[in-house]
Order: structure tokens, then C-alpha cells, then sequence
């Protein structure tokens, strides 16, 4: 116990550990100024999102009107998805949208990805005209099919999804473009949501949607039958985290016309612009929101009248990853992404026309989301240490201890709510009590981890930059998909208007 004791005194003479104690009212500030940054976007979000169910909720679109919809392209870039591609296709011609084609793009899949899509399809090889408006790696052919003539797919050397999605752009034929995951499905009324900003407002260059977690539902068919919540911890822990994500975080930069990022799973934007920019940036792991960044700054920089909005209605399912390998490398090549993007356009922070996105969700994403997994670890980890060796009251520590999870929980609850009050997807009691359970037990390890493995990616970053950038691999089981044997896809859309999910 002397030991111990003298070790103890040892340490808490050591100057560096003395000036770190002086500093640890600085990281207690960090932590109450993030959470009321994430508080702020929240009660924003809470009161777009209950306007936006009174105006647009009750009546969408009438029928007489819908025919005026411009036509969208629809690009499913593709590498080893061949447990779930096929699911989205069918899914996708089911939509209740009146005219669109769907653009799958083969990137060099090593599994049955193309022999897939050529069985279920009946896909062949076809002589078009491929003008290379955006440089790709080669593209090997373009196969159409007879029996369902919106279905055209692209068959290409192995480039990265920003490769493959540039490839589909070169192949698209309408104006409008919609990104969307090879392992996504939509709602029949999704398309329709996401491409209504672009009636109301010309101004519109590009519209997002929600992402939701499919694992725990049910498909048949290419059709969501049934709405559920996954059974496993580790994705439950990521629907309220994607609710917190696009409920309140997207959600609350959309009216400042601030919105950074737009989900590579679901997005849909002008295509003359996006060439004009140069398409997606291969160089990165970040190319969706490179994108968003790249079009505020060059319609900035040019002073356009522009908006690029995100509604909250339109939902994208798409699986999560069911175990920590492969979750643990999605989250560090989206913080590596993240940094990526906004140092390559860090000229749009504090620009003379940088607006809200460049003066305040450009610093925002700096400080909060790039530095805040540095600045979390080390300010756990520092606590830590200076509360056993004596330089840290004890109950200092646990306030910013229960600060912290205290907040966090408040967060998450605050996201699970506002769904609740708004869609209310999870009806059943008993699925609303375990998200409440689960949006309390996020806090107590994986929101941890989770800075843990953003603190990596940042790390990553720093000193491993001109690594070169390829799909990331996320395994999947694809547990959620109950076709039929035999089952066709419709040719043509049939959800009735105005059909919304249970």
C-alpha cells in the first residue's frame, strides 16, 4: 500500500500531468458545447419535421399531377452484392414513380453480382452508344433487357464506387439522377418524396432522403412486407443512431441551406452539375459528401441562388453490419472520409460567399465531428487517469462522467421520440419500449467505441493519405429477404396512390 501511495505522489508531481489537469475544465466545456450544438439542431429538427407532417403528410401529390414528375435515372453502383442486388432491382420497379430507368453498375464483382442480375432480368448484351462524359476505368459493355425494359446494366473493371457511379452517370439518359445502395430497398413512394423539392423550387440542385436500418424486416419479393427491428444488439444500437443522425442532424441544417452530406445510399441530384464539377472524386472514401461539399462551393463561389435540402419522408432501407469487424471498418473509412472532404475544400469555411454552410456547418463538421473523436478520447482517458491518481475530485469526475452518458441518452431518447410522434414506423409497444431500452444502452460502451473507432480513422488519415481507396467490405447476410421461388418482378409500378408502409 506504501508502494502504491508513493507511486501515486510520484505521478501527481510530474508537470505534464499537472498541466494536463489544469486543462480539464477545457475539455468539460467541449463536452456541454457540443451537446448544446446537437441540442440546438434537435429542437430545429423537432419543429421542421411537425411542419413538414402538417403540410405534406396528409396529401402528397394529387394524381392528376404526377404524370408532370420529371424522369429520373436511377444509378445502383454494385461490387459483390450478389445476396441482395437483385432484391433492390425488383424493389425498384416497384416504385409508384411514372417514368425512370434503373442503371445497375457491375464494378469488377468477384461473386455471381452480374450472372445474377443477367438470370433474374433476362439481361444481354447490347450495341450502345457510351459517351465518357466523366473518366472511369474501362467499361466492358452495356446489357438491356427485353421483358423489362427499365433495367439497363453496366459491366466495368474495378474502379471504387465513385468510379462505378461516374460510369452510370456517362449512361444515364434523364436529367435527374438518384443514387442508391445495391443492398437498399425503397418505399414505392420514396422517389416521388425525394424529387418533389425539385417542383417546388428551381432553385433545387440536389434532395436526400432517410436511411433506416433494414435488418430485423421482412422482404418478399423486392417489396418491404414488414417493418421490424433487428434482433441482434449491434444493429439495434445502429437504427437509433441513424434516427439521431437523420431525424435531428440532417434534418437541422436543411432550412440554413447548410446541409454537407447527402447518404450515398439515397440522393438524388442535378446531372449537368454534378458533371460540371467533375462527377465524383475517386481519390477518396468520402465521395458522397464530397460531392455536397464540392456543389456549395462552386455554386458559391459562382453566387447562385441554390438550395440543397434533405426531406425527412422519403425512406431508404438499407442493412447495417452485424458484426464488429465489419462495423468497425465502416466507421473508420466514414471518419476518413469525412476528413478527406473537408480538407480538400477547406477554402469554403469562412469564404467571402460561403453563407451558413461555409461560416457555420463547415466549422461545426471541423470541430464537433472531425476533431471531436480526438478530443472525446483523450478527454476520457484523461479524466481517467487524473481522477486515480488524485489530481481530479472524485465527484468531479462522475458529474462529467453522468454529464456525458446523461446527455447522450437525452440525445438518443430526444431522436427515438421525435420518430415515434412523426412516422411512427414501430408501432407495437413492445418495439417502442426496446428502442427506448436500447437508446439508453448505446451510451454504456458502443458510443465509446464508436469514438474509438473514429479516433482511428482520423489517425488513419493523417499519416496514411496517398493509400489507395476501394470498396470498403461489409459482410451481409441478407437474413431480411423472403422471395419466393420463382418470383418475378413486376414490369410495372402497381403500389396505390398514396400507400404508405404499416
Amino acid at each position: 500500500m506504501n508502494y502504491w501511495q508513493s507511486f501515486v505522489e510520484y505521478l501527481q508531481q510530474l508537470p505534464w500531468l499537472q498541466q494536463l489537469a489544469a486543462l480539464q475544465w477545457l475539455f468539460v466545456a467541449y463536452f456541454v458545447a457540443i451537446n448544446l450544438a446537437y441540442l440546438v439542431l434537435n429542437y430545429i429538427s423537432a419543429y421542421q419535421i411537425v411542419r413538414y407532417m402538417r403540410e405534406y403528410r396528409a396529401n402528397y401529390l394529387p394524381a392528376a399531377l404526377r404524370e408532370y414528375q420529371p424522369p429520373v435515372s436511377i444509378v445502383l453502383p454494385a461490387y459483390n452484392e450478389e445476396t441482395s442486388v437483385v432484391s433492390s432491382v425488383r424493389s425498384l420497379l416497384k416504385t409508384s414513380y411514372p417514368d425512370f430507368e434503373i442503371v445497375v453498375v457491375n464494378d469488377g464483382s468477384s461473386d455471381r453480382t452480374r450472372e445474377a442480375l443477367i438470370e433474374a432480368f433476362g439481361l444481354v448484351l447490347v450495341p450502345e452508344a457510351y459517351r465518357a462524359r466523366l473518366h472511369t476505368e474501362l467499361v466492358k459493355g452495356v446489357y438491356a433487357s427485353a421483358r423489362y425494359p427499365r433495367v439497363r446494366m453496366v459491366d466495368k473493371a474495378n474502379g471504387g464506387k465513385a468510379d462505378a457511379i461516374n460510369a452510370g452517370i456517362n449512361c444515364v439518359r434523364y436529367p435527374l439522377f438518384c443514387v442508391i445502395d445495391a443492398d437498399s430497398i425503397l418505399q414505392p413512394e420514396s422517389l416521388s418524396r425525394v424529387v418533389r423539392p425539385f417542383l417546388e423550387d428551381r432553385r433545387v440542385m440536389a434532395s436526400g432522403g432517410v436511411v433506416r436500418v433494414l435488418n430485423g424486416c421482412t422482404v418478399k419479393d423486392g417489396m418491404l412486407s414488414e417493418v421490424g427491428l433487428p434482433r441482434r444488439l449491434l444493429p439495434s444500437f445502429q437504427l437509433v443512431e441513424y434516427l439521431r443522425a437523420f431525424l435531428f442532424g440532417r434534418m437541422g441544417w436543411s432550412p440554413m441551406n447548410a446541409l454537407l452530406i447527402i447518404s450515398g445510399a439515397f440522393g438524388v441530384f442535378y446531372k449537368e452539375r454534378v458533371i460540371a464539377i467533375g462527377g465524383y472524386r475517386t481519390d477518396t472514401v468520402g465521395e458522397d459528401m464530397d460531392l455536397v461539399i464540392r456543389l456549395h462551393r462552386n455554386l458559391r463561389e459562382e453566387q447562385r441562388d441554390y438550395r440543397i435540402v434533405f426531406v425527412p419522408d422519403p425512406v431508404c432501407w438499407t442493412e447495417a453490419p452485424t458484426d464488429l469487424a465489419s462495423l468497425r471498418n465502416q466507421r473508420v473509412r466514414w471518419q476518413r472520409g469525412l476528413a478527406e472532404s473537408l480538407w480538400s475544400n477547406i477554402r469554403l469555411m469562412f469564404s467571402r460567399h460561403g453563407g451558413a454552410a461555409g461560416w457555420v456547418a463547415f466549422p461545426f463538421m471541423l470541430v464537433f465531428e472531425f476533431l471531436g473523436p480526438v478530443i472525446e478520447v483523450i478527454g476520457y482517458v484523461s479524466m481517467i487517469v487524473l481522477a486515480l491518481v488524485g489530481l481530479v475530485p472524485l465527484d468531479v469526475f462522475l458529474v462529467f462522467l453522468a454529464a456525458a452518458v446523461g446527455m447522450g441518452i437525452l440525445l438518443s431518447v430526444n431522436a427515438m421520440l421525435l420518430e415515434e410522434l412523426s412516422f411512427g414506423l414501430y408501432k407495437r409497444p413492445l418495439q417502442q419500449l426496446r428502442m427506448f431500452v436500447v437508446a439508453v444502452l448505446e451510451n454504456f460502451g458502443y458510443r465509446q467505441i464508436n469514438s474509438c473507432w473514429r479516433f482511428v480513422g482520423t489517425m488513419r488519415w493523417l499519416f496514411s493519405r496517398r493509400r489507395r481507396h476501394s470498396w470498403g467490405h461489409v459482410s451481409r447476410d441478407g437474413s431480411w429477404q423472403q422471395n419466393a421461388a420463382g418470383a418475378e418482378p413486376a414490369s410495372q409500378p402497381h403500389a396505390p396512390e398514396g400507400s404508405h408502409l404499416p
